[in-house]
């Protein structure tokens, strides 16, 4: 248990620059978004396939990272509240700022969640095997990766059609199952996204208790300190990026 007990004590420095590189994505995707929607920017690129995983890389990474640091981490009732408690934040900001572009069950939300029912659940999923946990969250998150849209399948891949009493209103749209008419710009539900964050969770499990650690990982300290504090940059960095290209086109143009 060497292992475990220096990552509790530390930080990972590659997990820190790879979380890093993952916030300054997500910070060019949605610079991307505000060109787009809010200064009229014609980017046909942007409605495409590519865009669409480059916003899927971004979402995917965070949530596996998020469950493979789950164990990893001391105060996970604190850390849970703080990222439950910062999208509540984003969601009262935007009904307030912007309801056109509201967000309700976005992805700090998510991370909250899944971070406290982890507290309860793990003395459970202890009991798991860990190779088995992994095939197992993994498969039940591809099944379940459209419940969104009401079947069962990954991707448009559609394996059979859910009932459609299960889509009711804001607390079944939470839980993954969103009434018609929904909306929200970033929208995360329990189901499928839980089940990422438990494969990440399983993948640490898969690997707990090794001798040795790598013998090298990249570290860039600019980059890694985004990763350290990235519920602080995720905050921000939209108030903070939205002013940038304000300040642009007001003076440029763009």
């Amino acid at each position: 248990m060497a292992v475990q007990t220096l990552e509790r004590r530390g930080r990972r420095a590659g997990l820190d620059t790879l979380r890093g590189v993952t916030v300054l994505s997500m910070i060019a995707y949605h610079a991307c978004w505000d060109l787009v929607y809010l200064f009229g920017a014609d980017w046909p690129w942007y409605h495409g396939t590519g865009a669409y995983i480059w916003q899927q890389s971004i979402c995917w990474t965070f949530i596996l990272l998020s469950g493979y640091c789950w164990s990893m981490g001391r105060h996970q009732l604190r850390r849970g509240l703080l990222a439950f408690g910062g999208g509540l934040l984003v969601t009262a900001v935007t009904l307030l700022i912007m309801p056109e572009d509201r967000i309700f069950c976005g992805v700090l939300t998510l991370l909250g969640s899944a971070a406290l029912l982890m507290i309860p659940l793990e003395k459970h999923l202890r009991g798991v095997p860990a190779g088995a946990g992994l095939v197992v969250s993994l498969g039940l998150f591809l099944l379940l990766r459209d419940v969104n849209s009401g079947f069962l399948g990954f991707e448009g891949i559609r394996v059979a059609a859910l009932p459609g009493w299960l889509y009711r209103d804001l607390g079944t749209a939470c839980l993954g199952f969103p009434p018609a008419g929904f909306r929200s710009t970033d929208y995360f539900s329990l189901l499928p996204w839980l089940f990422l964050f438990l494969t990440g969770y399983f993948l640490y499990r898969t690997q707990e208790g090794r001798e040795g650690r790598p013998s090298w990982e990249p570290s860039l300290p600019v980059v890694s300190a985004l990763g350290r504090h990235s519920l602080a940059v995720y905050l921000l960095h939209q108030p903070l990026v939205y002013v940038l290209l304000l300040g642009m086109d007001r003076l440029l143009g763009i």
